[in-house]
């Protein structure tokens, strides 16, 4: 199955050789699961010429926050519409986690109570997994017809399903530990309060649930070949 990655940010250049950039992430998360990729890089405006160019749609994480105004985002939620339109699923990781919700008529907003950094314990459905986050963005307000599957204390919509259109996660499955300490010390320092970063550091190294929703991905998009 041909899945098309939708690329909405980069990882950071001092990062970039020993992890590889956000589409080498999902392509080793997703490995050895039936799916092949291609990428696009959309944040530099480089989109597909149709939604059917693919079997499916992964959206990546970004530094960019969805209602900020750039000129890859709208016309990323034009496609986000259409591919749900054609029965075309969606897979949307953190920002596209949230562009998904915003472009279906959520609100996505910087939260009040700050960032999400590290491994973080959610609730799917009485189910404790554990991901690596880094957010501080949120989806506020789901759009009708979006259901909650995974959720914790700070962040309501942890994973959101939208029937066989559209599964989202807030968290990222595709960040291991090494990537997370390294955003810590090349993006976290004068940006996320110091205390967070020492808790996420604490708890690196620590059994980890990617594999678990690497699984519940592929399970998604081969549903939809029927």
């Amino acid at each position: 199955m041909l899945i098309g990655i939708l690329q909405t940010g980069q990882a950071p250049d001092v990062l970039r050789d020993a992890s590889g950039d956000y589409p080498d992430m999902f392509e080793t998360l997703l490995a050895g699961r039936g799916l092949t990729f291609r990428t696009w890089h959309v944040e530099g405006m480089e989109f597909p010429s149709d939604v059917h160019d693919c079997e499916g749609w992964l959206i990546t994480g970004s530094r960019h926050g969805a209602y900020e105004d750039h000129p890859f985002i709208p016309k990323l939620e034009a496609f986000i519409r259409d591919a749900v339109k054609a029965k075309v699923p969606l897979v949307g990781i953190c920002f596209g986690h949230q562009i998904i919700a915003q472009a279906l008529g959520g609100k996505v907003e910087r939260f009040e109570k700050g960032w999400a950094v590290g491994p973080q314990d959610y609730d799917f459905n009485g189910e404790t997994l554990t991901l690596n986050a880094w957010h501080r963005d949120q989806v506020t307000s789901r759009p009708e017809g979006a259901e909650v599957v995974a959720t914790n204390a700070f962040c309501e919509n942890a994973a959101l399903l939208y029937g066989e259109s559209a599964f989202t996660v807030q968290a990222h499955p595709e960040f291991g530990d090494s990537f997370v300490e390294g955003l810590m010390r090349t993006r976290g320092k004068g940006v996320v309060p110091d205390a967070l970063m020492q808790a996420a550091e604490a708890r690196l190294g620590a059994p980890n649930s990617s594999s678990v929703i690497a699984e519940r991905i592929t399970d998604f998009f081969l549903r939809s070949r029927g």
